[in-house]
């Protein structure tokens, strides 16, 4: 059975494609309907080569996914990007599925204390998870008797506000100040009770994970698939193709939601009981990929 990409939940496509795919094959079309006017009344302006896959003017994702990556644990890195382009400091990346993390979100919800202060310098725009994250406590109060409530919401992967200012509180290097704050920061949330929701899911034993684990392909390009392997909590998670992803949580017999992203199910499909392929379905689109 080959892979599919369909555009509805019901009428397979005839053939086999990627969002990836129909990006080039737009800014293609863009680059054809636009560049000879545009030559025609600017003479004086030499575009460089655009590579589709970049999105110019965009910056290349490359950089961004890395900034993003590398601010989960790597503050030299970090510098050597945004010391050189300080919009860095600012850079968002989707790992998948409209899970959204920021460079200074990264650095947040594993209580990098050092590089959340370099980004914060550089024009990074702090918010509730970064506040609690460094112990603010005050800031922390101040939002949630302003919003009631917001102490609900998720961080990226689907990570806690509590969890946020437990990794700021089990930070290393925190002076004595520090750690105070820390503290009452994480007893402000504990007491509220609800600012640590957890993703709902069937548990998985240890054989059963093992039936998932693999690459999925839905097409024949280089990035088209998906990889689902454990990650460092020993969950399920479904990434880009050779590559880390979010966490799946199991919801019934080989159905699974994606990390903390309600839209999107993950059903597995086995044939004489071993895992054979996978159905992603999101909001107008079902795509299908097939275990190698």
């Amino acid at each position: 059975m080959d892979g599919y990409l369909e555009g509805s939940m019901s009428h397979p496509s005839p053939f086999r494609c990627s969002r990836r795919a129909a990006v080039r094959s737009s800014v293609f079309g863009v680059l054809a309907v636009s560049l000879p006017r545009l030559v025609q009344a600017h003479q004086v302006f030499t575009l460089p080569p655009v590579d589709p896959e970049r999105r110019y003017p965009a910056i290349a994702d490359e950089e961004v996914s890395e900034v993003v990556g590398a601010s989960h644990f790597d503050l030299d890195r970090v510098r050597e990007l945004v010391d050189a382009r300080p919009e860095l400091a600012r850079a968002t990346w989707d790992w998948a599925f409209g899970d959204w993390e920021s460079a200074l979100g990264a650095a947040s919800h594993v209580g990098r204390r050092d590089i959340a202060t370099y980004l914060i310098d550089k024009g990074a725009r702090p918010d509730l998870f970064t506040y609690a994250m460094l112990g603010h406590h005050q800031a922390v109060q101040a939002m949630v008797e302003a919003r009631p409530g917001v102490q609900r919401i998720t961080g990226p992967h689907g990570i806690s506000l509590l969890l946020h200012a437990r990794a700021g509180e089990g930070a290393q290097g925190l002076s004595a100040t520090q750690r105070a704050a820390c503290e009452r920061t994480v007893a402000y949330l504990e007491q509220l009770g609800d600012a640590d929701p957890r993703q709902p899911h069937l548990p998985l034993t240890a054989e059963e994970k093992q039936a998932y684990l693999g690459d999925y392909r839905y097409g024949e390009g280089p990035q088209d698939g998906f990889t689902v392997q454990l990650n460092m909590r020993e969950l399920l998670s479904l990434g880009r193709l050779g590559g880390f992803g979010g966490a799946l949580y199991r919801q019934a017999p080989d159905v699974f939601v994606y990390n903390g992203t309600p839209s999107v199910e993950v059903r597995f499909t086995r044939e004489n009981g071993a895992v054979r392929s996978l159905t992603v379905h999101e909001p107008g689109l079902v795509v299908q990929a097939v275990k190698v």
